[in-house]
């Protein structure tokens, strides 16, 4: 693949230091915790949607999905189908219970309600999964963008991480935010700049590209069968759904956010934006993949063979783009990486952890302190995931498999809150062990770890069903155990989910 031109490269370096710059804009005016924590709650509504809406853009699906619509159809948009769904849900219920609690953590109410150890391992799981997180997308960002740039994969891992951790180090959450507003505008521009190219330089444009994909049934969302052991419609759209009210529910990066809106019109504004954003510029990425099909079929001497369907787009980016362009589509790739979780894991470190079992009154210098050492903490321990990657990739899949395992359990212990009045510390804990071994079985069982002998007694749903029955098994058994188990005083006027 050949590298891009001077221009190019200088396009993504005038991004990349636009990104530097907001972190220094407002890193002018040190403010208290509360405002490098929740911004004092003056953002606008318009502002926090499109970071969250670059926040659902990540490198994973900038490039994995055109290339799983180059390979096969649309039936991983049907996810994108239950957004506007659990955005409902989010502004009927979790917008206005979060919003009132005043809490900027959304694990403290989980400790009023079921004791320490719930609100304890939210927060594990919280920081683990987004370790995992920030080192896959980093990394999956810097094999993209590497051939195309000429840099080394670790060096921009390391440029990536640095620049992620400094703007949100120097700027706090106002950063975050006003940075998401930049990124989803590249993250916008770029798609559409692929459109255009791909409509123009296709034989037969948008036509040719409808009729060979509707031949092809390259448009085809899943069979619509209610089998639970393929990805089916009815499989995406109920994973979908589950992952999506976790995202706007349990998430802290979500919740934080929102937290920070001005009022509550603000806050259930800014859901609104990061739903109906996403469904029609997911549908996008699916097109460009769709259309690179096409464009590749008529034309299959441009892409040679042995070039992988992940690697097609940006292939495609590297030599049919014009100069210029290309290195704005690269910045839209930076852009859906650098989407930064440092803060909110900052947060919760000083919330959760620090303040919770340290120094519960600790003063607001010293808090500050804690925040900057947890961003950079967080920030360099993502980095090292995204280079440990480049050396062990399948022992840190494993890692990324088991921190979903124990984070699957959140949702439904949320949800046994939220649901349940009567549900009880001693059921929720029973009912989220149970969760968690069976998810864990479910995501070991399939592979090759699983001893042979116990081949019976492998999972034989699709893994998407994984996070749905351990979130729906958490659920029934918390109810059941909390009717059988007779509840203590405490626990019977402890906080309740009143949303």
């Amino acid at each position: 693949m050949r590298h891009l031109p001077a221009v190019d490269l200088w396009v993504i370096a005038a991004y990349l230091t636009a990104i530097v710059g907001i972190g220094l804009w407002f890193a002018r005016r040190r403010g208290d915790s509360e405002e490098y924590m929740a911004a004092h709650r003056s953002l606008p509504g318009w502002a926090i949607g499109l970071s969250m809406f670059g926040s659902y853009v990540s490198s994973i699906s900038f490039l994995a999905n055109p290339g799983k619509a180059y390979a096969a159809n649309w039936n991983p948009l049907v996810f994108s189908l239950a957004t506007p769904i659990a955005a409902a849900i989010a502004v009927k219920w979790f917008v206005p219970f979060y919003r009132r609690t005043g809490e900027i953590s959304a694990y403290e109410h989980l400790e009023r309600r079921f004791g320490p150890w719930a609100r304890t391992y939210a927060v594990g799981c919280f920081l683990l999964t987004q370790m995992a997180r920030t080192g896959t997308v980093v990394y999956l960002l810097s094999l993209a963008v590497a051939p195309l740039t000429g840099w080394k994969v670790e060096s921009t891992i390391l440029l990536t991480g640095a620049l992620m951790t400094f703007y949100t180090l120097a700027g706090g959450i106002k950063a975050v935010v006003w940075t998401g507003v930049l990124q989803s505008i590249v993250l916008v521009a770029g798609p559409i700049i692929c459109i255009i190219a791909l409509l123009t330089q296709t034989p037969g444009g948008l036509g040719e590209i409808v009729r060979v994909g509707a031949q092809e049934q390259k448009f085809s969302l899943g069979e619509f069968g209610l089998s639970l052991t393929k990805p089916t419609f009815w499989v995406v759209f109920i994973y979908g759904l589950v992952i999506n009210i976790g995202n706007f529910g349990v998430d802290q990066s979500y919740i934080q956010r929102y937290i920070t809106a001005r009022d509550d019109h603000e806050a259930a504004k800014s859901v609104w934006m990061t739903a109906f954003l996403y469904l029609p510029v997911a549908a996008v990425f699916f097109f460009i993949g769709t259309s690179l099909f096409v464009f590749y079929r008529a034309r299959p001497e441009l892409l040679g063979a042995g070039v992988a369907a992940d690697q097609v787009f940006p292939h495609f980016i590297a030599t049919q783009l014009p100069v210029g362009m290309a290195g704005l589509v690269v910045a839209a790739i930076f852009a859906a990486s650098m989407d930064s979780n440092l803060n909110s894991m900052a947060t919760l470190t000083l919330c959760d952890l620090y303040q919770r079992y340290l120094r519960p009154n600790a003063s607001e210098r010293e808090s500050l302190r804690v925040l900057y050492a947890a961003t950079f903490v967080w920030g360099a321990l993502g980095t090292g995931v995204a280079l440990a990657m480049t050396r062990a990739a399948s022992a840190l899949d494993v890692w990324w498999e088991m921190a979903g395992v124990f984070s699957g359990g959140v949702v439904g212990l949320f949800l046994l809150g939220l649901l349940s009045r009567r549900a009880s510390n001693v059921g929720a804990a029973a009912a989220v062990t149970a969760g968690v071994l069976l998810i864990l079985w479910m995501t070991l069982s399939p592979k090759e770890v699983w001893p042979s002998q116990w081949s019976a007694f492998r999972n034989p749903l699709h893994g998407f069903m994984t996070i749905v029955a351990g979130t729906f098994v958490i659920l029934i058994a918390g109810f059941v155990l909390s009717l059988l188990s007779p509840r203590r005083a405490s626990e019977a006027t402890a906080g309740k989910f009143d949303a």
